[in-house]
């Protein structure tokens, strides 16, 4: 890309406070960016990534963060949801100590959601917690995970049982990084995409369902309006996570409203059961997540909570963000099991988020549901029984 496009700026009012850039060809200003918002006594950066995104993008954000004075050292874990183990944090810990990473000095995360979260999981363990700095380099990432300060690992037990609230000190979003991302990539970020916009904002929904209808088929950045309003998109996204965090930042347990962080769940009960249920290596986390969404939807109709219209509107968003793996041999009744250690239960109690309208979500004790309906939904949304989704 030749052609400058505006950087858009949003601030997260959580833990200190930070700034989200969001701009095209920005990578070159990580180093800038680190500099502001670190101690003026920080003077060693820790880049955590991976091989394949560090081949692409690890040699620009070096050369940025040393033209800011930082001594960088890095290093590299193995790429995927299965390398988010604690295993793998205590290699980031010791290289954090073997290379010197002291109390005013940070990490950098470069990478998917998966770097994210290890890098800033590491990072706050290190030393009682230093200072990090997100570059997603993922959809998801970008307009997700690496906003909020959740951070973590998975365990034998489940998906992100062990973990930290550390919030990072900058994030830094290059759309541009997109270009090189595997479509199952997209598709994973573009389910989450949906997902924010389904839960609190018709509107952002709508904006998202609207590029992905009129962009589907596209796998290049090139276009200069195509540019500005993915900049723009996936800023609104962000400002979304934003302001759903600052109301919410811990995510009270005792909260059950359509404001609380937890909302952001709506797809995850299934999602999460169905990366444990085959070891995060048939589902990317977005992947999942769409497949949640399906059978979240399909019990709040069920329910009577949520319209047919409003159904299916939400199967075609889905849709659009792109194929999803076969899931139509995955036992429903299986996955229940895998429900019952969901790190969001309460009280040893499961809580559903469901819609009441696109837009507008409802928690809800999962006591209140009938399973009958909870296993002819799941078996709806992972196409197991075409017929099933007829209401009962």
């Amino acid at each position: 890309m030749s052609e400058a496009f505006k950087t858009r700026r949003v601030r997260v009012r959580a833990g200190a406070g930070y700034e989200v850039e969001v701009g095209a060809e920005v990578l070159g200003v990580v180093g800038e960016t680190a500099r502001r918002a670190l101690s003026e006594h920080a003077r060693r950066v820790a880049l955590i990534s991976n091989r394949r995104v560090f081949s692409l993008y690890g040699g620009r954000v070096l050369e940025s963060l040393r033209a800011q004075g930082f001594e960088v050292a890095d290093w590299l874990m193995g790429d995927g949801e299965r390398y988010k183990t604690l295993h793998t944090a205590e290699r980031a810990l010791a290289f954090l100590a073997e290379s010197k990473i002291g109390r005013a000095d940070a990490v950098v995360a470069l990478g998917g959601g998966v770097v994210g979260d290890l890098a800033g999981f590491a990072s706050a363990l290190h030393l009682r917690g230093v200072s990090f700095v997100q570059v997603p380099t993922t959809l998801l990432a970008q307009i997700d995970s690496s906003v909020g300060g959740k951070t973590g690992v998975n365990t034998r037990a489940g998906k992100n049982l062990v973990g930290a609230f550390h919030h990072p000190r900058a994030v830094v979003v290059d759309i541009e990084t997109l270009d090189s991302l595997p479509r199952r990539e997209l598709t994973a970020g573009w389910c989450e995409a949906i997902k924010q916009g389904a839960v609190g904002d018709r509107r952002l929904f709508e904006q998202t369902r609207a590029f992905l209808s009129e962009e589907r088929g596209e796998a290049s950045l090139r276009r200069s309006s195509r540019v500005a309003r993915l900049i723009n998109l996936v800023a609104a996204q962000v400002e979304f996570k934003a302001r759903v965090v600052a109301g919410d930042e811990r995510e009270d347990v005792g909260r059950t409203d359509a404001r609380s962080r937890r909302i952001l769940n709506f797809g995850h009960t299934v999602g999460h059961a169905l990366e444990a249920a085959t070891a995060y290596r048939r589902f990317r986390h977005g992947e999942a997540v769409g497949y949640g969404m399906l059978a979240a939807g399909e019990i709040s109709f069920r329910l009577g909570l949520l319209d047919a219209s409003e159904l299916e509107l939400l199967r075609q968003a889905v849709r659009l963000a792109g194929r999803l793996p076969p899931a139509a041999d995955m036992e429903a009744a299986s996955l229940m099991r895998w429900l019952a250690t969901d790190k969001k239960a309460v009280g040893g109690r499961v809580f559903w988020v469901l819609l009441e309208e696109l837009g507008r979500a409802r928690v809800v004790d999962a006591a209140d549901i009938p399973q009958r309906v909870v296993l002819a939904s799941i078996r709806a949304a992972l196409g197991a029984d075409r017929n099933s989704r007829r209401q009962v």
